[in-house]
């Protein structure tokens, strides 16, 4: 495999018209040891080096995931302030990054908002 650093755009650009192209000769049926699939899967892992190495898709802060969730299941921010039994002026201010929450709010909003704990401590 080529180092990634190396890999150009045009090998980029190449890799990715291979890809479309082979895709419908590659189904969940075709064996692995298909010449079809082994290039896929050369091709494909082109693609997504040069694509982790140049686009990478940067986590969502506490407030974005917080924001999402409340936009994901219909609520307001009021709703969610009396779910957890907090201030929606506490809420807004995760909501605008201004503050993040304790440790046992945000496992409340985890479970109330079906967060992930991993996601809202990785961030």
């Amino acid at each position: 495999m080529e180092n990634v650093n190396h890999i150009s755009e045009e090998l980029y650009n190449l890799a990715q018209n291979k890809v479309e192209e082979l895709l419908p000769l590659v189904t969940n049926e075709t064996p692995a040891n298909d010449p079809n699939s082994i290039e896929l899967m050369h091709w494909s892992e082109i693609v997504e080096q040069y694509e982790l190495a140049h686009y990478p898709i940067k986590k969502p802060s506490i407030a974005e995931l917080i924001s999402n969730a409340i936009e994901e299941f219909g609520l307001t921010q009021r709703d969610l302030a009396k779910m957890i039994n907090i201030s929606p002026s506490r809420i807004n201010d995760y909501v605008k990054g201004k503050a993040e929450p304790t440790l046992y709010i945000a496992g409340k909003l985890c479970r109330v908002l079906k967060i992930e704990p991993a996601d809202m401590l990785m961030v």
